[in-house]
């Protein structure tokens, strides 16, 4: 007789979890001797875990994409998402978001998206808004590195030896 709540307890047996584990194995008396012990190599901390694959962190947003259509500020259930009629963009407060990620669903130029980035807590709340990450990481073109003389010289070398 298996339910749902069994299969979801069996499932979260054999996969990782989700969540960081503490630094080290046993709660020691003291943090700070801890991460000193760290520090000088003789304490092994454990590793932070991966990101999940479908992640829902801090939202990005290319403004430069950005069509003004609103969809995204009608669907926000937190209304972190405000539009600034004199640019037609809108601009993100993280801050207020909920990380629902209906935004970067419904936009239909995909300028919306959930970034890795869960570190986001400051005390500054301008550093809360975006209001421009740039492109996204796989749509920037990767510039091939045209090599310095000194790189041709010393690649043209061994040919004209081997000649």
């Amino acid at each position: 007789m298996l339910n749902r709540m069994t299969l979801q307890i069996l499932k979260q047996v054999v996969e990782k979890p989700f969540t960081n584990l503490f630094p080290v194995p046993h709660m020691p008396d003291n943090l700070g001797e801890v991460l000193k012990a760290a520090a000088e190599g003789r304490v092994q901390i454990n590793p932070p875990v991966e990101v999940p694959k479908h992640f829902r962190g801090k939202i990005a947003y290319d403004k430069g994409k950005c069509i003004g259509c609103r969809l995204c500020t009608r669907v926000c259930p937190a209304n972190a998402i405000t539009y600034i009629p004199e640019e037609k963009k809108v601009m993100v407060h993280v801050d207020r978001c909920c990380f629902c990620a209906q935004c970067t669903e419904i936009c239909p130029v995909q300028c919306l998206w959930m970034t890795e980035e869960f570190l986001i807590s400051s005390y500054d709340r301008k550093a809360q808004v975006v209001v421009d990450s740039g492109k996204k990481a796989e749509e920037v073109p990767q510039v091939e590195r045209i090599p310095s003389e000194a790189q041709r010289v010393e690649t043209s070398a061994p040919e004209a030896a081997s000649s």
